[in-house]
């Protein structure tokens, strides 16, 4: 199934710049695959927002089969693509992060979606307390400035190996948060 999606991804125009399979399933499988023992950290069902063509949403779904997933994206012509390649386990949802239900969510991940702190501000308030935001990062992520965002999102940044920043949730959502769509990006937290 994994190997049916990589293919698809790579020849679908708007889904990926990679065009040569072996960096595909080194960047959209297995550096998803590494957040595994991440998510299986926390209980709950699990959220990939701004799902794309599917990383690391469908690898992590496929990886863990008695987790509820979420693949949210807010591009139309990309959940149909996403809903042609879903396990069993896995809803697609054509949304925006900040019109979802808060605190519903044991895990929210990020990869590649925006800068650290724009995704911590999408991602954190769809976690539940006790639950975690898990954001994949580069080498040149801000730290500081993403749990300072953490904090106002009633959050934390806990340590977290290389390539990622983790959030946990240590409370409800504080109100007016996430703000109105748009404003993250303009103005980012932190």
């Amino acid at each position: 199934m994994l190997d049916d999606w990589l293919a698809a991804l790579l020849v679908t125009p708007g889904l990926t710049s990679l065009s040569d399979p072996a960096e595909a399933r080194r960047v959209l499988l297995e550096d998803s695959l590494r957040a595994v023992p991440l998510v299986e950290r926390y209980d709950g069902a699990v959220i990939d927002v701004g799902s794309g063509g599917g990383a690391p949403g469908i690898p992590l779904a496929d990886a863990l089969p008695e987790r509820e997933v979420t693949l949210l994206e807010a591009n139309g012509r990309k959940c149909e693509f996403l809903r042609s390649f879903a396990p069993p386990n896995v809803s697609v949802v054509w949304g925006r992060a900040e019109e979802q239900e808060h605190d519903r969510f044991g895990v929210a991940l990020a990869k590649a979606l925006a800068p650290p702190p724009v995704a911590a501000e999408w991602c954190l308030p769809l976690v539940a307390p006790g639950g975690a935001a898990i954001l994949f990062v580069g080498p040149s992520a801000d730290a500081e400035q993403v749990a300072r965002a953490a904090v106002l999102l009633g959050g934390e940044l806990v340590e977290s190996p290389p390539g990622f920043l983790v959030l946990e949730k240590r409370g409800p959502t504080p109100p007016g948060f996430p703000r109105r769509p748009g404003l993250a990006r303009k103005r980012p937290l932190g």
